[in-house]
């Protein structure tokens, strides 16, 4: 069977930003259905048995499927303009260690049950609430406002979803297939720096920070950008521009803290058009939570100031929020026997291990990026660092499967 960057460079034309670098690899859109049948036909080719749930999570059964089951995965979708490693790797990990427990006669001696499983939407590119998937499994997101969601085109999450092959009465919370998982692993590109001068390839997942997205609307008065005088304006533009050149300072008034607006929306969008709306989404995370309220209560009260400055109106809503998160602790000391130098990082990034870790032991693998770069092109996982994260995977998952004498 394949290695870990054979399987990598399958996908690898699959989702390319035709504007520029990187990949455009949406949720549950036709990319990632193609990367989904991807992974079906790897899966398929090894003789797994495999399954789409009620949410849309991909799921291939190494062994019948019980009670207790040690699962392995990551995600398929990509940001706009994302780079090649970010969900794949783990992916491409899972069906490698797989190919490894199997030639090496593990699975036969395993003592629990080995799935391997996708997850879709996990970035919440398309529809604004990261970890899609794994929130409406678990039921960390409600299902009728998770059908409700809508994407840039308008169209609702039922209707994508039904598009998708996937009934939407009956997406939400699926209690009897968590109680089945009785481990979950995921392997990742690392998304920072903490590996990059060190000997370690791999790192083992201590805790993902809290983060959350709100969405901001300024709505003023459209207008004629050459008869309108600059005292008459109502210009939700002017107010929401001030709001985002001073988050940077307001974000970095709390230590450690990161505020980020990576996305904006003028409407009607004509050059020579006062707009009538200004929206932009913010992104806030801390390791206190708290402290995650604090900076968006020091935002949201500059974007009042700035909104009664301008004459126009301001609404702030949240569309998802994820406490900090620790991953259980005695499935990580499992880990820390099986890999014995690697070291423990928290996570400035969401993953779906950090949704399923309330619900359900819950552990991550970060395999380095020499780049330090996520999120965009420059994302990079040097080969015979992917190698290793498969081989470490491996440990770990013959721990976990209890492998017979």
């Amino acid at each position: 069977m394949s290695d870990v960057v054979s399987l990598l460079s399958q996908i690898e034309d699959t989702g390319r930003d035709t504007r520029g670098p990187g990949y455009q690899r949406p949720g549950f859109s036709n990319t990632e259905r193609e990367l989904r049948d991807w992974f079906l036909a790897e899966a398929a080719r090894r003789g797994l048995d495999t399954e789409i749930d009620a949410n849309g999570i991909t799921w291939a059964w190494a062994t019948p499927p019980g009670e207790n089951a040690v699962v392995t995965g990551s995600h398929l979708d990509s940001v706009p303009g994302g780079g090649a490693f970010d969900g794949p790797l783990g992916v491409a990990s899972a069906l490698a260690a797989f190919d490894e427990l199997k030639a090496s006669g593990t699975l036969e001696r395993a003592q629990r049950p080995l799935a391997l499983a996708v997850f879709p939407e996990e970035e919440g590119s398309r529809f604004g609430v990261a970890c899609l998937g794994s929130r409406l499994i678990t039921g960390a997101i409600d299902a009728d406002r998770a059908l409700g969601l809508k994407d840039a085109n308008g169209d609702t999450f039922a209707d994508v979803a039904t598009g998708y092959g996937l009934d939407p009465n009956r997406i939400g919370t699926d209690h009897s297939r968590l109680s089945t998982v009785g481990s979950f692993i995921e392997l990742h590109v690392e998304q920072g720096i903490g590996l990059i001068n060190t000997d370690q390839a791999v790192a083992i997942g201590s805790s993902i920070i809290g983060h959350g997205r709100w969405h901001f609307a300024f709505s003023g008065q459209g207008n004629h950008a050459g008869t309108t005088p600059m005292s008459h304006r109502a210009d939700p533009v002017v107010a929401g521009s001030r709001v985002i050149g001073d988050i940077p300072v307001l974000a970095a008034s709390h230590d450690q803290a990161v505020a980020t607006v990576g996305r904006t929306l003028i409407h009607p969008g004509g050059t020579n058009v006062i707009a009538s709306g200004m929206s932009f989404w913010l992104d806030i995370r801390h390791a206190d939570d708290a402290v995650v309220k604090q900076v968006l209560e020091a935002i949201s009260q500059r974007a009042q100031a700035h909104a009664g400055d301008t004459g126009v109106e301001v609404s702030i809503s949240q569309e998802s929020y994820s406490p900090t998160t620790y991953f259980t602790a005695e499935l990580n000391d499992r880990l820390r026997t099986a890999l014995p130098t690697a070291p423990l990082l928290p996570s400035g990034a969401g993953h779906d291990a950090g949704i399923l870790a309330p619900h359900v032991p819950s552990a991550m693998l970060y395999v380095r990026n020499p780049t330090g770069v996520s999120h965009a092109p420059e994302e990079a996982c040097e080969d015979e660092d992917q190698r290793t994260g498969v081989s470490a995977l491996v440990k770990v998952l013959e721990g976990e499967l209890g492998v017979a004498s």
